[in-house]
């Protein structure tokens, strides 16, 4: 089985790269993940609970990263066993590039092998739920970059962001109205 998609992300390259290595954000992102344990060599223990068919299991391996090139790529290799449900094997490249300040697309491609019953489903079948779960974790992922890195509204080109001011202005309005006021009265 193949998989080839890319992504657009709401935040900038570096902060895309900085949410793939998150932890709490990807064991968040990953549709069943009941774990997922760094092991301190670009490694984790991941626990996940996947359907594909009729075949349910609670799935344990481990993810390796490696050819790390900050912050723009990586690639996974993957490996997890279901007990009697089967098991599963294979390899992701991932790349980041930035499409302007504020946001990144993600290039990836996966390759994987499966065993036991999951295989016995039929590769159609096996294709849908890999499908479905990279498309539920995008949508995961996507929605925890929206909420911890919500774009604060800015100045055009300064990044500066225009919530403080708002007070300023009212206050320098009420200043205003003070100064053009005619004598006598207060506005």
């Amino acid at each position: 089985m193949q998989l080839t998609n890319r992504q657009t992300l709401p935040v900038s390259q570096v902060i895309a790269w900085e949410a793939l290595n998150d932890v709490e954000m990807l064991k968040a992102s990953i549709p069943g993940c009941e774990s997922l344990t760094p092991l301190g060599d670009d490694g984790y223990e991941v626990v996940v609970l996947a359907a594909i068919g009729p075949v349910k299991a609670r799935f344990k391996g481990r993810l390796q990263l490696s050819d790390l090139q900050p912050p723009s790529s990586y690639r996974i290799a993957f490996e997890g066993q279901g007990g009697p449900a089967g098991h599963g094997k294979g390899t992701a490249e991932v790349r980041l590039e930035a499409n302007g300040t504020h946001e990144t697309v993600l290039n990836y491609t996966a390759t994987a092998r499966v065993g036991g019953k999951i295989a016995q489903v039929g590769q159609r079948l096996v294709d849908a739920a890999a499908q479905r779960m990279a498309g539920e974790f995008f949508t995961n992922f996507d929605a925890q970059l929206r909420q911890r890195h919500a774009p604060a509204a800015s100045s055009p080109g300064t990044g500066i962001a225009q919530a403080p001011t708002v007070g300023l202005w009212a206050r320098l309005k009420q200043w205003l109205r003070k100064l053009v006021a005619p004598q006598g009265r207060s506005a």
